[in-house]
């Protein structure tokens, strides 16, 4: 795996990082491979590590009365980390399941403080990580208290348009706040259309 390459590919998406942090980030870092249905954080557990997706997708969920609800997911490029645990001193309310097999570059808390310290453009780089995580977060919180159940299932696809052949719907549905029946109905409409 070219690690180097996959940082410059991030780097793109979020801010350049310098060769000398790269390095020091790569040589921080391990690449990991997770199975399909590998749980890696569970609710209650203290968890410091966070996971780069070079391939493959993962997801957070909560479970609630026995139900699995999912809260977010990640694909190639993206991070994964249970969030509360990672940046305080709290156990994660979350599970964090890889739902691919999944290659990652993974590091920990202290790797991101220690380079974030010494480099200021992986400072910067995490700043915009953090960013657009608490965008998608409120964008999300905004879809499920406003948008109808057809507009969310849109949005998500608009989003992330191939995320029916990856994500099984039953955690679909769970994150857009509905029963995997009515996602039935409306994919179902979709397809007469």
């Amino acid at each position: 795996m070219n690690t180097e390459k996959i940082l410059n590919e991030i780097g793109e998406i979020y801010s350049p990082l310098s060769k000398a942090c790269q390095r020091e980030f790569i040589a921080s870092s391990k690449v990991s491979m997770f199975k399909r249905g590998e749980i890696v954080v569970r609710q209650g557990q203290f968890s410091k590590k966070a996971y780069l997706i070079v391939e493959g997708c993962s997801r957070a969920y909560y479970l609630k009365d026995g139900k699995d609800i999912s809260d977010w997911f990640t694909f190639e490029n993206q991070f994964m980390a249970p969030i509360v645990s990672f940046f305080s001193e709290k156990p994660s309310p979350h599970y964090v399941e890889f739902i691919e097999d999944s290659t990652v570059l993974e590091f920990s808390k202290d790797t991101m403080d220690k380079l974030k310290n010494k480099h200021h453009d992986f400072e910067r780089f995490i700043s915009m990580v953090v960013t657009e995580t608490m965008l998608g977060l409120c964008e999300r919180l905004y879809t499920i208290q406003f948008n109808k159940a057809v507009e969310r299932y849109n949005h998500l696809l608009s989003i992330y348009p191939y995320i029916t052949n990856r994500i099984p719907l039953t955690h679909i549905a769970s994150y857009l706040g509905i029963t995997l029946e009515t996602l039935s109905r409306i994919r179902n409409l979709k397809t007469q259309i």
